[in-house]
């Protein structure tokens, strides 16, 4: 059976490998294609493309954005958009910007809290990549202040905490509007976190095409209730691994795959457009 892998980042956002190293790997486990789905970012795509033409493994252009519906923050991922397309491009340029906005910020109040690390501590963690709130988890763990990242989403930069800052107030709506523009298919990313089951049907009215129904942490029953929602909405069902590369608590390339029949819905979806 042909398999395939529809969710992967790199060092581009907040993955450990570089998109040669994703396309190298998923080809040594037998994959035939994957989808590069970095978070604001489409840097990553030429170097894997190339690389998917050495090693004989199809590329998808991909990207996950996120918005806001009712106070929540939604991940959406974009496929088949076109990296050249101007209103993308600068978008997630003023993304990016924002991201580092946002981490000042957060590293203002972390000061103010006697938690001294500063914004390049950070940019070395990022890399290549936007700066996400995982870079300054793991620059806490770098300092000793927490054990790991989940003590520093709970205990300082999670949602609700002492130095949580929102991210830019951007619609959903806008974000959907942009992926279909640049020619892709908006999907509802991982719906089982994040608590936005409960916005589903308010996404497809604003013009979402698919869901991921398989992901990691989904047990047979959200995957059941997901593929009856898809079904009964006519979204494409599509599915990932969300893989980091090696970094701890997401599986590594290779390790969650789903059929190539669910790209092949995608692709048909791609055409009808």
């Amino acid at each position: 059976m042909k398999l395939v892998d529809l969710h992967i980042h790199t060092i581009f956002s907040d993955g450990t490998l570089s998109p040669h190293e994703v396309v190298r790997l998923a080809a040594s486990k037998g994959l035939s294609a994957i989808a590069i789905t970095d978070h604001d970012e489409l840097s990553g795509l030429p170097d894997a493309t190339e690389a998917g033409n050495q090693f004989g493994i199809s590329i998808i252009s991909g990207v996950e954005l996120s918005g806001r519906l009712k106070d929540k923050s939604v991940h959406i991922l974009g496929y088949f958009v076109d990296k050249e397309n101007r209103e993308l491009i600068n978008f997630i340029q003023s993304m990016k910007q924002s991201r580092f906005d946002r981490a000042e910020k957060i590293v203002e109040k972390l000061n103010e809290h006697g938690i001294y690390i500063t914004i390049d501590d950070i940019k070395i963690r990022s890399g290549l990549g936007g700066i996400g709130r995982l870079h300054i988890a793991e620059t806490l763990m770098d300092a000793g202040v927490v054990k790991d990242t989940h003590e520093a989403f709970s205990k300082y930069i999670g949602y609700g905490k002492s130095c949580y800052v929102s991210k830019s107030n951007i619609s959903t709506k806008f974000v959907i509007e942009l992926i279909i523009k640049a020619g892709g298919i908006p999907v509802i990313a991982h719906p089982s976190l994040h608590d936005t089951e409960d916005l589903i049907s308010e996404l497809i009215n604003e013009g979402i095409m698919g869901i991921e129904v398989w992901y990691p942490t989904h047990s047979e029953s959200q995957v059941k209730k997901y593929l009856e929602i898809a079904k009964k909405y006519r979204l494409v069902p599509t599915g990932g691994s969300d893989s980091h590369g090696t970094r701890p608590g997401y599986p590594g390339i290779g390790e969650f795959t789903i059929p190539y029949d669910v790209l092949d819905r995608l692709i048909e979806a791609k055409n009808r457009i």
